[in-house]
């Protein structure tokens, strides 16, 4: 993903399938191998900048992930959503808020509420509320392991069908990240 402007943030997916050794979706000359791939984009826009009016005030962004995808098989058609010829794995829509409060030399906390309008395939559509919460540490760096600690960011969600834990580690700036998660608090996922 890219985050163009401070506004602005586009990215793109490509999640590979493996055909597992039995599978009964894919065809036994094709186990142990990757047999197909889901693509997807997503983006969002900033609306209002955290404190722009009064120091309370959130901020308010727009989102999409996964919007539309061609036919499947190579039709041109472009369709959205849980319909039966389309691919969108992970289509939904969001409007969401979020509010940081600073703890002096001990770190911040994110405060983020959503709603989400979800359309993906194969799960049945919802319109639902999410929410979740996210400290990132700042102690003073005094010591070693005070300026190592300063990189982790814990996070905490309900992404308006499970509760999701994990942290993510800045080794550089920010800029290059660790992330480790648990989806529906017994996924891993990592990167």
């Amino acid at each position: 993903n890219i985050t163009i402007f401070p506004w602005l943030e586009v990215g793109y997916t490509c999640t590979l399938v493996h055909a597992d050794h039995g599978s009964t979706y894919f065809p036994e000359h094709v186990w142990g191998k990757f047999t197909n791939q889901d693509r997807a984009f997503y983006g969002r826009i900033r609306l209002w900048k955290e404190g722009w009016w009064k120091k309370w005030t959130p901020q308010i962004v727009i989102g999409l992930d996964d919007p539309g995808s061609h036919e499947s098989y190579g039709g041109g058609e472009i369709i959205s959503g849980n319909t039966g010829s389309s691919n969108n794995y992970a289509t939904r829509y969001y409007i969401a808020a979020t509010k940081h409060f600073e703890f002096e030399t001990i770190g911040k906390l994110g405060v983020h509420v959503a709603y989400i309008y979800g359309k993906a395939k194969g799960i049945p559509e919802y319109k639902r509320p999410a929410a979740g919460v996210n400290f990132r540490l700042s102690l003073i760096e005094e010591k070693f392991y005070q300026k190592a600690l300063n990189g982790f960011n814990f996070m905490a969600e309900y992404d308006a069908r499970a509760v999701n834990l994990g942290f993510n580690y800045a080794i550089w700036k920010d800029r290059i990240n660790l992330l480790c998660a648990w989806n529906e608090c017994k996924h891993f996922s990592g990167g």
